[in-house]
């Protein structure tokens, strides 16, 4: 063990026994000249750290750029940067488009339902299906005399009313043979009062392999009604064989029922077709 470079320090009278009171002082000194050796040192790491940082944000900030191999440096600053693009922009009209026609304005007018209409546009064919049941047609007639498409009390409500033309077609099936007739006034009012005025009265229409039925004998036949738009549809239903229709009769009711479904359906495909025309029509 070492005490220092001069050995160690002895006591007074150099009689032999150490001087413990020096050897403490020397200890003193020793320590402290370590720990000042240690706190420099760390001093030293510290700066060199921070000089390491230094070095390496000063070399991010001369490094090129991955995307364009251009330096921070050589970016353009922002006031140079584009502040717009000269591709052409979207531009949209603050305009709504209009509506489109509603079909039943076509067929509640005669000012605007101008598309042609006879028996063979309302009753094309020589055959009409409707579900699993298919329908002979029989004959056609169309006249602008409505009252004498009628019998009983329709004529005279077709007549103050104003109508214009009355079409009809007779189909048969299984022995049960329907007069559908479309009747035609200038408006709406018009069909719809006619309707409720009527009650019954449709003449039937034999003919073309159809023999007569409900011809006024009799046999009891069932009478419908109704309007949509301008148009009021009537049909008459009976058996060629003069057997009367009773409530309980399918046949007859649904061969009826079959032939007025059909008219309304073909009176509403008028509406949509002449609005499809004009929604598809160029400008005037």
């Amino acid at each position: 063990m070492s005490f220092g470079q001069g050995g160690p320090a002895w006591g007074p009278g150099d009689n032999g026994t150490p001087d413990w009171a020096a050897l403490a002082d020397e200890a003193a000194a020793r320590s402290r000249r370590k720990r000042w050796l240690l706190i420099g040192g760390g001093a030293l790491a510290t700066a060199a750290v921070v000089a390491i940082v230094a070095t390496a944000i000063v070399s991010t900030g001369d490094s090129k750029d991955g995307a364009d191999g251009k330096s921070a440096s050589e970016l353009p600053s922002p006031q140079t940067l584009p502040s717009g693009t000269a591709e052409p922009q979207p531009s949209f009209s603050s305009v709504a488009p209009p509506p489109p026609p509603n079909p039943h304005d076509y067929i509640s007018s005669a000012r605007k339902d101008k598309a042609p209409l006879s028996a063979d546009t309302l009753f094309p064919g020589k055959t009409l299906k409707m579900g699993d049941r298919t329908y002979t047609k029989g004959a056609t007639a169309r006249t602008t005399d409505c009252a004498a498409a009628t019998r009983g009390s329709l004529g005279p409500a077709l007549t103050s009313n104003g109508c214009d033309q009355v079409i009809r077609a007779t189909y048969v099936r299984d022995g049960v043979a329907v007069t559908i007739g479309v009747a035609t006034f200038e408006t709406e009012a018009k069909a719809q009062r006619a309707k409720e005025q009527a009650g019954i009265g449709l003449a039937p229409l034999a003919g073309s392999g159809v023999p007569a039925f409900c011809d006024g004998g009799h046999a009891v036949c069932r009478n419908l009604s109704n309007s949509y738009g301008r148009y009021a549809y009537f049909s008459i239903s009976g058996y060629t064989t003069g057997k009367s229709v009773t409530k309980g009769d399918k046949n007859a009711f649904a061969a009826g029922d079959d032939l007025a479904e059909f008219t309304f359906r073909q009176i509403v495909a008028r509406g949509e077709a002449q609005a499809r025309a004009a929604a598809t029509a160029p400008p005037a």
